[in-house]
């Protein structure tokens, strides 16, 4: 290895500050190891809670973790910046700040770790008039929106239609989290919620939630019924418009606040690899090892990555163990030795309707949840989760005294 092997990372997500925060631990026992974490935001945060800061329901302020903090205690420097350029003859990529500052930055191992967000599908219209859940800064501008428009609404007694493109876990999640935030600020509550709210969920698959046995699907339906949500299921969105959707069939849903949560692409900064093998949701095509085949100095983590011989959900899960995976190769990795694949392993999923109902799903696909105690076993694990990578991130003593504050404490006592 040489004096100095430079490792650079893109994307300080999951995946992202699992490996700067385990290579700050190599680096500890091997110096050479120079490490550079590159974020457009100060923060990082758990990206599956994105859906309650959209609702208000939980407060980012308090589960945002600033990067300076974290590279002064893993011995890691960070960067805020945009990716803006890649020169793979030089090793090196060009960065841009919010303030509009250029600067070079050289490696001798490139981590991609970009996200993703939701994929329009050249859809016409979603871009123009559909909000996005894809960053913090996407739900600090919807939670605003929302909350002004339905108070408005209710004050002027007239009702306020949503729709919500998209049934997998973040649209249904959303929906139910935008029902709680109403149900918990006390000047409005669920008669408010019955009153004003028009939401509409809109799946073009034939049940929501389809990565889950249809079990769920059925209770997680039901349940969103119950709370008023009209959940429409084999509907295909042509066209968007200011008033609302287009459908199919031929059929237009009102509208007025629209958002847009359905498929998976990678962020629009995967376009500055042309040059490297990207799959049609532009995510970078790697090798069992993570690796891209044209370039063994680049390695891709998570969503914005795609093995196609072992094709991967785009997951938290999977970004942190592909991150934990790095971290603990990359010294093999820079000395040329030999070096175990990457090894995927299911542990489940969950699935959270707020305080309302939650369900699991083991790695054998047989699910848990639901029924009389309104799934709080799997709400349980929905937190768990977080609060592990929290821990990793930021010490186990803070893990475990947010998990406890938020499973004795309360939420966010005034959403809207």
């Amino acid at each position: 290895m040489s004096a100095s092997y430079r490792v650079v990372i893109v994307g300080g997500g999951v995946g992202g500050m699992e490996l700067v925060v385990g290579l700050g631990k190599q680096r500890a026992a091997h110096p050479p190891l120079e490490v550079t974490l590159i974020d457009r935001s100060s923060v990082h945060y758990w990206k599956p809670m994105l859906h309650e800061f959209a609702a208000g329901t939980v407060s980012h302020e308090q589960d945002c973790i600033d990067f300076s903090v974290e590279a002064a205690r893993h011995n890691f420097r960070f960067v805020q910046a945009s990716l803006s350029g890649v020169d793979r003859a030089a090793k090196s990529i060009a960065v841009t700040t919010a303030g509009g500052a250029h600067q070079s930055i050289p490696y001798d191992a490139l981590v991609v770790a970009l996200g993703s967000r939701a994929n329009d599908f050249g859809i016409a219209g979603v871009l123009e008039h559909c909000a996005f859940i894809d960053s913090l800064s996407d739900a600090s501008a919807f939670r605003a929106r929302f909350r002004d428009e339905f108070i408005a609404a209710d004050r002027e007694q007239r009702p306020l239609a949503i729709g919500i493109v998209g049934g997998g876990a973040t649209g249904t999640q959303l929906a139910a989290e935008l029902c709680h935030a109403i149900d918990e600020t006390p000047s409005l509550g669920p008669a408010a919620r019955a009153r004003t709210l028009r939401m509409t969920l809109i799946e073009t698959g034939p049940r929501i939630l389809p990565a889950f046995p249809e079990r769920v699907s059925t209770e997680a339906r039901a349940q969103l019924e119950k709370l008023g949500v009209d959940v429409r299921c084999e509907a295909m969105v042509i066209g968007v418009d200011e008033t609302g959707f287009a459908l199919k069939d031929g059929t237009h849903i009102d509208a007025p606040l629209k958002v847009w949560a359905a498929g998976v692409r990678a962020t629009d900064a995967t376009n500055l690899f042309e040059d490297l093998d990207r799959g049609r949701g532009g995510q970078i095509t790697v090798d069992a090892h993570l690796r891209t085949p044209k370039d063994p100095s680049i390695f891709a983590i998570g969503d914005c990555a795609r093995n196609n011989e072992e094709p991967l959900p785009a997951t938290a899960q999977v970004a942190r163990q592909q991150g934990i995976y790095l971290a603990q190769n990359m010294e093999r990795f820079a000395a040329g030795g030999p070096v175990d694949p990457f090894v995927y392993r299911d542990r489940g999923s969950v699935v959270a309707f707020a305080n309302y109902n939650g369900w699991g799903m083991m790695p054998n696909a047989k699910s848990f949840g639901g029924g009389p105690l309104r799934g709080i076993g799997a709400r349980l694990v929905h937190d768990i989760l977080y609060r592990q990578h929290q821990g990793t991130v930021s010490g186990h003593a803070r893990g475990v005294t947010a998990f406890l504050q938020g499973l004795f404490g309360k939420r966010d006592q005034h959403p809207l």
